[in-house]
């Protein structure tokens, strides 16, 4: 009887437990709570990649004028800031030696000048006209000689004259044929050789002469210094009595009109842009961005970073900016008319590397989604596959959400008040 009741009283024991077992994971169930999540449909429209970059401000054009003597500062004409035109005279170096050089090498080329002329003019005409007289001269006494032999010689056939007569104009003849062909030697040699050495001689003389008289006014011209560029005078370290040496500025003229922003990129980023893209520069003290313009885009990387050079073009007509101001740079990359997008907080990466997203489930629950992505503009991201524009993709709130949770979409409040009720339903 004893063991009878023993046994009733077991069971109703194990049903009870049971019971209580069954309640808590009921209560356990029920006191799962709904995690509160921001979520929105993929949109479409479009995007344009925007590549950020530390930048430097230069001048478009840079002349540090050094002049090429040595010698004190007779005048400045320009002080810094003063804006000047290409080939103005900014200073003028004390010449009066170089001045004085040229004056005695431009003497020297008149003197040669007039030697030329009077060696082509004169000279070498009238030393080829005796020579030809000579020639004339010698033929014509040759051919009077030769005619005396021959008659002369007739005469002697005849008995008519001694032979004495006849070897007295032989001989006459020999001498008259030397004559002649030594003055046609030299007729040729004066055609051919002495006219030719004799133009070349002074032609050399007026062009030594020559070179040593520009030469000299070169130096002189050195001594007046002029802006190679037009632009602004940023630098003159100097004053006027101060010795000017070679090998150091007299004068920085720089052109700040149009400013350069040079930056390096990486060689992938680099190749998705061209010149001609448009680019913003981030100016301190500037209010808003300046626009700019892709300008070059060097064709070699950088042997030391292994970047690439790029240059941003910037109107500074107004002098608004400042040469060696560090900027911020956004250049324009890719661009896609249509493109499928979400913001960037939506998108989980895994120690891969590789994409996913939380979406809304019919369920109610949070699923993950593999996703690729493209390009990424002002904080949304491009999605190239893995969701579509019927998914309703968790954007805020998804960190550390596992598959299957349940969720609900309200808003950023809403999911701090459910934490709330979560800790308050945890304390009951």
């Amino acid at each position: 009887m004893a063991r009878g009741k023993s046994w009733k009283t077991g069971v109703a024991a194990l049903a009870g437990l049971s019971l209580l077992i069954a309640m808590g994971c009921k209560k356990a169930v029920e006191a799962a709570p709904e995690v509160t999540v921001q979520a929105e449909h993929p949109e479409q429209g479009p995007m344009a990649e925007h590549i950020e970059a530390d930048a430097l401000l230069t001048p478009r054009a840079q002349a540090a004028i050094e002049p090429k003597v040595t010698a004190p500062v007779k005048q400045f004409l320009v002080q810094r800031g003063d804006k000047v035109q290409e080939g103005q005279l900014l200073a003028v170096l004390e010449n009066r030696d170089l001045t004085a050089a040229a004056m005695d090498n431009k003497g020297s080329y008149e003197a040669a000048q007039a030697a030329y002329a009077t060696a082509t003019k004169a000279q070498v005409p009238e030393d080829a006209q005796k020579a030809e007289l000579d020639y004339a001269q010698a033929k014509a006494n040759l051919d009077l000689n030769q005619s005396i032999v021959n008659s002369r010689r007739q005469l002697f056939k005849e008995g008519a004259i001694p032979g004495r007569d006849l070897d007295t104009a032989v001989a006459a003849l020999v001498q008259a044929q030397a004559a002649y062909d030594s003055a046609a030697k030299h007729l040729q040699s004066m055609k051919q050789v002495s006219r030719e050495a004799a133009l070349k001689a002074a032609q050399g003389q007026l062009t030594s002469a020559e070179g040593k008289l520009k030469g000299a006014e070169a130096q002189v011209s050195y001594t007046e210094i002029r802006s190679p560029i037009r632009g602004v005078v940023t630098d003159r370290p100097l004053f006027a009595g101060e010795t000017a040496a070679t090998g150091a500025a007299l004068v920085t003229v720089m052109d700040t009109s149009v400013l350069i922003a040079k930056t390096h990129l990486g060689q992938s980023l680099a190749q998705q842009m061209k010149v001609g893209d448009k680019a913003t520069v981030s100016v301190p003290g500037v209010d808003g961005p300046v626009a700019a313009t892709v300008s070059l885009i060097s064709p070699a990387l950088d042997p030391g970073s292994t970047t690439v050079e790029v240059w941003l073009k910037i109107d500074n007509k107004s002098g608004a900016l400042k040469v060696g101001t560090p900027v911020k740079a956004s250049i324009t990359g890719r661009t896609v008319a249509q493109a499928w997008k979400l913001p960037a907080a939506a998108i989980l990466t895994a120690q891969d590397g590789s994409k996913s997203v939380m979406v809304v489930g019919s369920d109610g629950t949070a699923q993950r989604k593999t996703v690729t992505v493209g390009i990424a503009d002002d904080g949304d991201v491009q999605v190239l596959s893995g969701v579509g524009a019927s998914d309703m993709v968790i954007t805020g709130g998804a960190y550390g959400l596992d598959t299957g949770t349940k969720v609900k979409v309200g808003p950023a409040d809403d999911a701090d008040a459910g934490a709330k009720g979560s800790d308050r339903g945890g304390d009951d």
